[in-house]
């Protein structure tokens, strides 16, 4: 079934950022959504994980016919939504096992084999080509910025999404990082075909490597533009001006206030009184 978003506008801090988006992201799907900074892309999908600094004012979200936005975030990871963040934090005293079999625990709802999960680490960790000791470092303290969007991958291997949100996961990785990350997006794909990814990214050297099915370009705060691969590839030739001139807009530049990390509440409907 996937993932449908009917009219969704969402605000924070008293700013109206998402103005009415549908999205319709179907089994095994890659969706890329692009668009110029500050346009509501991160906005978006901090909404669907549940960022509680954003009020949806109107609009539905629901994943394989479950209602979203009733969910708080543990629930909608429980469902299989998964984000990998564009600015992980760093979790200091809490080991990357312990956060990540945590994790685990609480998505399956039962106790995770300490063989079992040592082994599938292991085999993240060197797929991604990680540190051997980064099974007992605290989660993302001291990483590179490299090594923190590798790490949102292992997390992402080990949990086995159904639906994965990647927050601009390329950036700051050299050529062969952002190869690493693609090889095992890719292999995730394989291994699971029903896995659906909604990825934000600017950069067309990913985009090629990771092929979308469909792609989307968000312009204030709405989605203006859809095609398949070939629009990410005049969005790397020509940029967004042509889309002013041609759907008769003006491109705003004014970036929302990034909100904190949270995980024990979530992004709800607006209650009108």
């Amino acid at each position: 079934m996937g993932l449908e978003i009917r009219n969704l506008r969402v605000s924070a801090e008293g700013k109206e950022i998402l103005k009415g988006v549908d999205l319709t992201i179907g089994e095994g799907e890659v969706h890329a959504l692009m668009g110029p900074n500050g346009n509501g892309k991160s906005t978006l999908l901090a909404t669907i994980m549940g960022n509680p600094d954003y009020t949806v004012e109107e609009g539905e979200v629901t994943f394989n016919g479950k209602d979203l936005l009733s969910m708080a975030v543990n629930e909608r990871a429980k469902e299989g939504i998964f984000l990998g963040m564009q600015y992980p934090p760093a979790i200091p005293g809490v080991t990357n096992s312990d956060f990540f079999r945590a994790a685990i625990r609480a998505k399956e709802g039962k106790p995770v084999s300490l063989f079992a999960f040592i082994k599938k680490m292991d085999k993240a960790t060197k797929d991604l080509q990680l540190k051997p000791d980064l099974a007992h470092r605290f989660l993302n303290e001291g990483f590179s910025g490299g090594e923190k969007k590798r790490n949102e991958i292992v997390q992402m291997m080990l949990l086995r999404p159904d639906l994965a949100m990647l927050d601009e996961i390329d950036s700051g990785l050299d050529v062969d990082a952002l190869k690493l990350v693609a090889d095992a997006i890719n292999e995730m794909r394989r291994d699971n075909p029903k896995l659906s990814i909604l990825l934000v990214s600017h950069y067309q050297r990913f985009l090629e490597l990771v092929v979308p099915t469909h792609t989307h370009v968000l312009i204030n705060g709405k989605i203006m533009v859809e095609g398949d691969a070939g629009l990410t590839a005049k969005i790397d030739k020509e940029g967004y001006k042509w889309i002013e001139t041609e759907y008769d807009v003006k491109i705003e530049d004014e970036e929302a206030p990034k909100a904190p990390v949270s995980l024990g509440t979530c992004a709800v409907k607006k209650t009108r009184g």
